[in-house]
């Protein structure tokens, strides 16, 4: 069961529904979105129903909900989500391209590559400074040094920065530096990281794990929600198949599924799901013709030198031909491309 709060809602009125929650024996979860306030409530539902939640003041509706992700599910929420990050929207209506580095290698790099993804049509700049990656012996990440790099592209380009945050501790490192964090898909189901990003005040980028159902997805988007954030973002990225000819198999299908459960937005990244940037501009277009609210693609001035999925990374023609898709193809199905900030 959720309590739909009014748009007017005061914190007064939201803190009282959650102490009258409590005090009957129940737990009540405030998440808090950019255009309502829903409190998830646990605990005996025939008990909530006599406690006639909706003659509280600030209440707008109470709403029994059958699937287990209650917060992020449309069955109180009809109409989907738009998210901003730092002022830029994700969501219906729109197509938002988020591009850059998939590691911070250093600041040239970055900033060549920032101003790549701007050219291509990108509102948002992504760009890893923690790299888990799946061998020990691999290029980790810059840690700080890299986040200082993306703040400094951040103010040189305009576009805000997205990128990934691997471990519960890092988060108030991160959210210092970040306009979104990014949950990877190896993290999908460390609850402790889900729980800390939840409560640290910024969007999230969610990213589906290699193996998880869409329902399992939803459930980890539950745990960032019900700390208090319905600022999330759904990122399909491709799940583990047998088949090899590539690094993972995009899940098209994902993206209307997930849309038709959930009120968040969906992003494709088509530069994970292939491992081949011959792969990225074609599953691309999949992605904005399927109906994604956004893509996100790795860009590399120079790949042949990458630290990090080098063969992935787009330049040159790639990067025109992504260019002319996103340009082009949002239109066909009633989107507008989110234009870079200051343009």
């Amino acid at each position: 069961m959720v309590v739909v709060m009014d748009a007017e809602a005061t914190d007064e009125d939201v803190a009282r529904v959650a102490d009258t929650v409590r005090a009957a024996g129940g737990e009540a979860f405030v998440s808090r979105g950019v255009a309502r306030t829903i409190v998830g409530l646990v605990g005996d539902v025939e008990h909530f129903d006599r406690l006639d939640l909706r003659t509280l003041p600030g209440v707008a509706d109470v709403v029994r909900i059958s699937v287990p992700y209650k917060l992020v599910s449309r069955e109180h929420h009809k109409e989907r989500s738009t998210i901003h990050v730092g002022g830029v929207p994700i969501g219906p209506g729109r197509f938002t391209l988020v591009a850059g580095p998939c590691a911070v290698e250093d600041a040239r790099q970055t900033f060549e590559a920032a101003d790549m993804a701007k050219a291509a049509g990108a509102s948002l700049l992504r760009g890893g400074a923690f790299k888990p990656r799946t061998s020990p012996y691999a290029f980790q990440g810059l840690g700080e040094k890299g986040l200082e790099i993306l703040a400094t592209a951040r103010e040189a380009t305009g576009l805000p920065v997205v990128t990934e945050v691997v471990d519960a501790h890092d988060v108030p490192l991160v959210a210092q530096y970040a306009d979104m964090l990014q949950v990877g898909t190896r993290n999908m189901q460390n609850f402790a990281l889900l729980q800390a990003v939840g409560a640290a005040g910024k969007p999230v980028m969610l990213k589906r794990g290699l193996n998880a159902t869409i329902e399992e997805w939803l459930m980890a988007a539950e745990y960032i929600a019900q700390r208090g954030n319905l600022d999330i973002v759904l990122c399909e990225r491709g799940v583990r198949t047998f088949e090899k000819a590539t690094r993972n198999t995009l899940d098209v299908s994902a993206v209307p599924v997930a849309q038709n459960l959930s009120h968040l937005p969906v992003m494709v990244d088509p530069s994970h799901a292939s491992g081949l940037r011959e792969l990225v501009v074609p599953l691309a277009r999949a992605g904005i013709a399927v109906g994604a609210d956004a893509l996100m693609v790795d860009i590399h001035p120079h790949p042949e030198d990458a630290r990090v999925d080098g063969s992935q990374a787009l330049v040159g023609s790639d990067l025109r031909d992504l260019a002319t898709a996103v340009r082009t193809l949002p239109q066909l199905v009633g989107r507008e491309l989110t234009a870079p900030p200051g343009s």
